[in-house]
């Protein structure tokens, strides 16, 4: 049986144990440690009795003080929604212009819209909806609808080839995959179009007979000026944005291939109010780009 003694320099008595000349002291555990200790379990058991705690079969144990996080979540909502409602009617009573104009409604509009923007818009038209291939800016570009609240609001509401009832419709023609066109036509189309955007370098000649070209086959949607037309959706092809890229590559494919992109219609997910506070959003992103 190990022997116990007191350490001559510490004063603690010894365990009685001992590893290569080392002496293991007997030391008692601090009282500020006990102290800690109870304090916790005191606690622990404390917040047991007072608060939702242990699981049972049908529920569980509410506390003595029957506090309720669920409760207080869907009290905070309906508070929420007490407070948003005092602007979201006047987003549907009142006119955009108006809306426009108040201080205190472009206000949430500038607070509310980027979150409501980045969760239903910004995957096909980015972030800073300058777009994406395939999907147009509609930060900087002529709005192929046109760009007033109203038909913005719209193009939101119904979609384009969307299911909608009342969807838009737009569809460029495949020119050569349906041998409207041949290819030297297709080839001289896109000369013309780099020409009018004042990169091209066609002869005379040339010019005269992509500009028929262009007129019999184009003209009815893009318009005589190729500058788009809000009737038929179809994009200003003179501008720098080209929602399918503005390369000579992709301009050939664009009108060998076609062109039909769908925006869904987001009535039924968004509400009137979601859809006009985009509305101004869209608008409000518009005049504040450089």
């Amino acid at each position: 049986m190990a022997l116990k003694e007191r350490d001559e320099f510490s004063g603690q008595m010894t365990t009685g144990h001992e590893w290569n000349g080392i002496k293991e002291l007997n030391t008692p555990v601090p009282r500020l440690l006990w102290f800690f200790l109870i304090s916790m379990v005191l606690f622990g058991l404390v917040w047991t009795l007072l608060m939702p705690s242990w699981p049972g079969v049908s529920g569980y144990f509410r506390g003595l003080l029957g506090s309720d996080q669920h409760e207080a979540v869907r009290q905070s909502m309906v508070e929420a929604e007490t407070e948003r409602s005092v602007w979201t009617a006047r987003l549907v009573d009142e006119d955009f212009d108006s809306l426009a104009g108040d201080d205190a409604i472009m206000t949430v509009v500038r607070q509310t819209g980027p979150m409501l923007f980045g969760d239903n818009c910004a995957g096909c038209h980015g972030v800073e909806a300058k777009g994406n291939l395939g999907y147009p800016n509609i930060a900087e570009a002529p709005m192929m609808w046109g760009d007033d609240a109203d038909t913005i609001a719209e193009t939101i509401r119904v979609g384009i080839n969307a299911v909608h009832p009342e969807t838009r419709y737009a569809q460029m023609l495949a020119f050569g995959r349906d041998q409207m066109l041949s290819g030297a036509d297709i080839n001289l189309l896109v000369d013309y179009l780099e020409d009018l955007g004042g990169r091209g370098t066609m002869s005379a000649d040339d010019r005269e007979i992509a500009a028929s070209l262009f007129a019999d086959n184009c003209a009815s949607c893009h318009g005589d000026d190729a500058m788009g037309m809000t009737d038929t959706g179809a994009p200003n092809l003179t501008d720098a944005f080209w929602t399918h890229g503005g390369d000579r590559s992709s301009i050939r494919r664009s009108i060998y291939n076609g062109r039909q992109v769908t925006m869904p219609s987001w009535e039924g997910r968004l509400s009137e109010a979601q859809i006009r506070l985009l509305t101004l959003y869209v608008m409000d992103m518009r005049t504040a780009t450089p």
